[in-house]
């Protein structure tokens, strides 16, 4: 099966093949203190049956399955992949068919640090691989592999005065810790006080909100460009009026639109111009990406990536469950809004230009239109059995939402690079 990856244009064609069925594979960003995504923790299973707790072969097959057919570097930008491994893929050096200087190979604390197992974890760092020790906990048979180790992942409400005298006692990088399950801003804010450095959690899309606050002046032009983007055809005219009011959101715009990814021969120097090259349906989605690089401007960019693939996963899922593509993709990129403006997401969705039924699903209401919504998000957390039971709502399958996820990670990639100017 070859992926096509739609740009802007219609016109391009992705190279990669898909053999067999896509497993389900789950991310979550490991950031740094300054929002900058330091790698991926990947999560598998198999694509009919989770993979039980502590079922570490499991995993490791899958994870290796993953690697022939899509490749890791596809779910991580290029940035390492954290990957759950088994004693055996370890001992057996299965997980050398991954490449060393993308891969950090993740160690349960519950195995046991045998001769065997040690050996084997420096050959493979001799090899180039890095290695993480996961859910660290106080045991002797553990210290050559927290010698080893280059990541420590602690849940950092477990990390005490001991844990800390421990790792100084072996000399161990404390630079190098990973602060677990950091899921508020308040989560954040005392696992940097503990001397953590890199976290992993949800707390970036959470963000202490602004209260009593009305939406910023400068944003409310991009709702307004928004619900012209609505109308079938679109006003020329006046959406190019609206955007070359904003001096930034023209910049991006003509910055997309010039870039490899939508294949123009010739510079686009005028939003007329992109509007007839482009057509109607591809420059709406070019304006809505140009606006939420600009609603989140100040925030972590990774919550403008997350956004992406959430809108385009709606999208090209919404024609396998009788929803309305256009109003999916505007659903799953807003979805993300509130964390991008800092404002509750009850503050400005009456300002949207979009039906009440999705303007509720926004808000949390579990309806038809929030379906696809709530698989993404169940997805980024690994939650498979509450993603089967929505599966079994949408009339479709789970190798097509699988499939469509998968695109729209790669998707998201190649669009974000023209959107966001490197810093």
């Amino acid at each position: 099966m070859t992926t096509q990856i739609e740009t802007a244009n219609g016109t391009e064609v992705a190279d990669q093949e898909w053999a067999g069925e896509m497993r389900y594979v789950a991310r979550q960003a490991i950031l740094d203190s300054s929002g900058r995504v330091q790698g991926y923790e990947l999560r598998f299973r198999n694509s009919h049956a989770s993979v039980p707790s502590g079922d570490g072969n499991l995993a490791a097959q899958t994870m290796l399955d993953n690697a022939v057919m899509f490749g890791l570097d596809r779910f991580t930008n290029g940035l390492p992949a954290f990957i759950p491994c088994s004693a055996e893929a370890l001992t057996e050096r299965y997980v050398q068919v991954l490449a060393p200087t993308r891969t950090v190979l993740e160690i349960s604390s519950s195995l046991e640090g045998t001769p065997g197992l040690v050996d084997a974890c420096r050959l493979l760092k001799a090899r180039g691989f890095r290695l993480a020790l996961d859910d660290f906990i106080l045991k002797t048979d553990l210290e050559p592999l927290v010698r080893l180790a280059d990541y420590i992942k602690i849940d950092f409400y477990q990390f005490g005065t001991a844990e800390r005298a421990h790792l100084q006692e072996l000399n161990w990088n404390l630079g190098s810790l990973i602060a677990k399950k950091v899921e508020t801003q308040e989560d954040y804010r005392r696992a940097s006080a503990a001397g953590f450095a890199l976290f992993l959690g949800d707390y970036f899309c959470h963000p202490v909100l602004l209260k009593k606050t009305k939406i910023p002046a400068n944003t409310l032009p991009h709702f307004e460009i928004a619900r012209h983007l609505c109308h079938d055809p679109i006003e020329v005219r006046k959406i190019s009026q609206l955007v070359k009011r904003d001096a930034a959101l023209t910049y991006r715009l003509l910055r997309l639109v010039n870039s490899p990814i939508y294949a123009i021969r010739d510079e686009v120097f005028s939003i007329e111009s992109a509007i007839m090259i482009l057509g109607d349906d591809t420059f709406r989605r070019v304006v809505s990406l140009a606006i939420f690089s600009e609603l989140n401007a100040d925030q972590p960019p990774e919550i403008l990536q997350m956004a992406l693939i959430r809108g385009r996963f709606c999208e090209q899922a919404a024609k396998f469950c009788r929803l309305d593509s256009a109003e999916q993709y505007l659903l799953g990129m807003f979805s993300l809004a509130s964390a991008m403006l800092r404002l509750p997401m009850e503050q400005f969705t009456q300002s949207l230009p979009l039906r009440n039924e999705i303007r509720e699903a926004l808000e949390g209401t579990k309806n038809p239109e929030r379906r696809l919504l709530s698989w993404i998000e169940l997805r980024e957390h690994g939650d498979w059995a509450a993603c089967d039971e929505i599966v079994e709502t949408t009339g479709t399958s789970q190798e097509r939402l699988n499939q469509c996820y998968a695109d729209a990670v790669v998707w998201a990639y190649a669009a974000l690079q023209p959107a966001v100017p490197c810093k």
